[in-house]
């Protein structure tokens, strides 16, 4: 096995000097950083995790809570490319990741979400799409592991969350300004999420003085079109349907989509819709929903960046949230009524 011994003879240089050009250390110049790793590639040289482990105190592991209600995993239209964004950060500086459950291990009694993180020795966690109010949940949140969560902020933990507040506003001047006033929503479970795109839907009619109409807030669920069907047909059996209808994301919108068509109306010529989220098929579909466009990338980035500075400086490092700007995307499924 090559050691930094062998490469620093290779080289000329001391151990030390080697050990801090692989590690990106600032006080080495970028030349002799470039020789260094092109002469413990050419040797075929690994690093020892375990060594690296023992002298750091770290595992270079993070855990990955990530469930959702309808148990779509790492398919989630929205979540799959937030938490890809995250892998490809956290492999970028050197870290593995772990999927946490709370499943029970072969011998062992089921583990809690905390007892499982301990059971893989993980440095820190990410948590996004679950029910944040678990017991198990807040088990973790309130532990002595590093956490950032993603769209839920807790006072005692580093947030990133994407502008709900911001991005539920624009949408809603656009569809008012376009003409609308019976407009419907049907949005997602209780959440934080939720609960800021509800209260900016409200706060945003109120301002222009236009009244809600209460029959036309419904629940629904996250990334569920077969929900979003069943009250899109409720919606459009009111003696007086809404004339645009707002879905909790891009893909619970296709079940309302496909109820609007099958009762022989157009889209958006006989009614109007609206998603969330930005998924990249709904822009391909005709016509193109319209939509605000979260950054699931940046989300996934800053998450992982985040983490990695409580883990790596945890006395400097401040908890904090960080908000993702949204974009809205206008598409062509909201008719100009006006």
């Amino acid at each position: 096995m090559v050691s930094l011994k062998d490469i620093a003879a290779a080289c000329g240089v001391s151990a030390a000097t080697v050990s801090k050009a692989l590690n990106n250390m600032p006080d080495i110049s970028e030349e002799t950083k470039l020789v260094v790793k092109d002469k413990a590639k050419e040797m075929g040289y690994f690093p020892n995790l375990a060594a690296r482990t023992l002298k750091t105190n770290r595992s270079y592991n993070i855990g990955i809570l990530f469930t959702d209600e309808t148990n779509s995993g790492l398919t989630h239209p929205h979540f799959a490319e937030v938490l890809e964004s995250f892998k490809i950060q956290a492999e970028s500086r050197g870290y593995d990741i772990t999927f946490i459950n709370n499943s029970s291990m072969a011998g062992q009694t089921q583990m809690t979400y905390y007892e499982h993180c301990r059971y893989r020795g993980v440095d820190g966690v990410v948590i996004a799409c679950i029910d944040f109010q678990r017991k198990e949940v807040l088990e973790l949140i309130n532990s002595d592991m590093k956490i950032v969560t993603i769209d839920h902020i807790f006072n005692n933990s580093s947030s990133i969350i994407s502008d709900n507040v911001q991005g539920m506003k624009e949408m809603m001047e656009y569809i008012l300004d376009q003409g609308h006033t019976r407009i419907a929503y049907i949005h997602g479970n209780n959440s934080a999420v939720t609960r800021d795109r509800l209260a900016s839907f409200y706060r945003t009619m109120e301002e222009r003085g236009i009244e809600v109409r209460e029959e036309y807030i419904l629940e629904g669920k996250y990334n569920d079109p077969v929900k979003c069907s069943t009250i899109t047909e409720k919606l459009l059996k009111l003696p007086e349907p809404p004339t645009c209808i707002l879905y909790p994301d891009d893909y619970a919108s296709i079940g309302g989509i496909n109820v609007i068509r099958k009762a022989g109306l157009k889209i958006p010529d006989d009614i109007s819709v609206a998603g969330y989220d930005g998924i990249p098929m709904m822009r391909v579909m005709e016509p193109a929903l319209t939509t605000v466009s979260q950054d699931r990338e940046l989300l996934g980035k800053k998450a992982a960046n985040q983490l990695i500075r409580l883990i790596e400086r945890p006395k400097t490092t401040l908890q904090k949230i960080q908000t993702i700007p949204s974009k809205l995307y206008k598409g062509s499924t909201v008719k100009n009524i006006n």
